[in-house]
């Protein structure tokens, strides 16, 4: 089953994975799109299909850098333009995803650093580049943290997806037991995140 789905998705079009390599990082913080769908699903299925040999890995990382720049740039101009009222207008079913005060906390702190660190989780990656145009960061500053985070990030999850391709190749290969392994930890990986969201409604 997963081998099937593997191949699949190595079997895409270079075009296809690349439009959606940029498509979906620029419509995270740009639509608040990634408390949906984090952009890095695409990425990682870039980085999938380049170790299959059907796109050069700089090729995803530059589409992915090029898609998260672009999206936190408008999310940053959006902020600019219509003030904290532009998240308050987000769907009822985002809305109750956003997670304001942290965002708010970690742009009051960390300044510029937290379009950096914003970009490593989904919903602070979403709203980040809003809250700081809100805040009144100066475009310069933005633009350089915009950048450098996009960069390292998209390169950084592109190298993820390649490197987990491998790995399930090579299990597969010569252990033969590369989908039991992928099986499980996929199934750790959906109870811990299930343990964590319960934790957490149940402190608050």
């Amino acid at each position: 089953m997963v081998d099937k789905v593997v191949e699949a998705l190595a079997a895409l079009p270079p075009v296809l994975v690349l439009t959606l390599v940029i498509v979906l990082p620029a419509l995270e913080s740009s639509t608040l799109l990634g408390l949906v769908v984090p952009g890095e699903a695409a990425i990682l299925i870039g980085g999938l299909v380049a170790h299959d040999g059907g796109l050069p890995l700089w090729a995803v990382a530059a589409s992915g850098t090029v898609g998260a720049c672009l999206g936190d740039q408008a999310g940053y101009a959006l902020g600019r333009r219509y003030g904290p009222g532009v998240l308050a207008r987000a769907p009822r079913v985002l809305r109750r995803r956003l997670d304001l005060a942290r965002a708010r906390r970690l742009v009051a702190r960390r300044g510029a650093w937290a379009v950096v660190i914003g970009r490593w989780v989904a919903v602070l990656r979403a709203v980040v580049p809003v809250l700081a145009g809100t805040a009144g960061m100066r475009w310069p500053v933005f633009l350089r943290a915009n950048l450098a985070g996009g960069l390292v990030w998209a390169t950084a999850v592109a190298v993820l997806g390649y490197l987990g391709a491998a790995s399930y190749r090579y299990l597969e290969r010569e252990l033969g037991i590369g989908e039991w392994v992928l099986l499980t930890l996929i199934a750790a990986a959906v109870a811990s995140r299930v343990w964590w969201v319960r934790r957490r409604a149940a402190r608050r």
